[in-house]
């Protein structure tokens, strides 16, 4: 067993590290924080949920546009928010399915009104429900 993981261990010691574009991505992961933190009433099931969002991407004139349309952004995210059902959002299952719509609210947003979609990715980075 010591023996194995020694191995591993010295594997890992002598392992290459991918650099930007190497591993098919574009280039430097970028985040764009939705600040302040989002707090909606829900429509059942609970009263509230406050969270913190982040959405990423990889391409930084992309990034500029999400900041211009910030306002936009956030006022489709705080109109999901409010649709919820709090008994369901509380689950892992629920955060997950929220997490998807939002992704997909967030890219239909941004194709409207700057006519592209980059954001890989949403991920909450708080997350309350009450």
């Amino acid at each position: 067993m010591q023996i194995a993981c020694l191995i591993l261990f010295s594997a890992g010691l002598f392992a290459t590290p991918l650099k930007a574009g190497e591993d098919g991505s574009s280039g430097s992961v970028l985040y764009y924080e939705i600040s302040p933190s989002l707090v909606a009433n829900l429509a059942k099931g609970g009263k509230y949920i406050r969270c913190d969002v982040q959405l990423m991407t990889k391409d930084e004139d992309f990034l500029e546009q999400m900041r211009l349309h910030g306002p936009a952004i956030r006022h489709e995210l705080l109109l999901l928010l409010s649709e919820q059902d709090g008994k369901v959002i509380k689950t892992s299952q629920g955060k997950e399915q929220l997490r998807k719509q939002a992704l997909e609210s967030v890219s239909r947003v941004m194709k409207k009104i700057a006519g592209s979609d980059s954001v890989q990715a949403l991920y909450f980075t708080t997350y309350y429900v009450k």
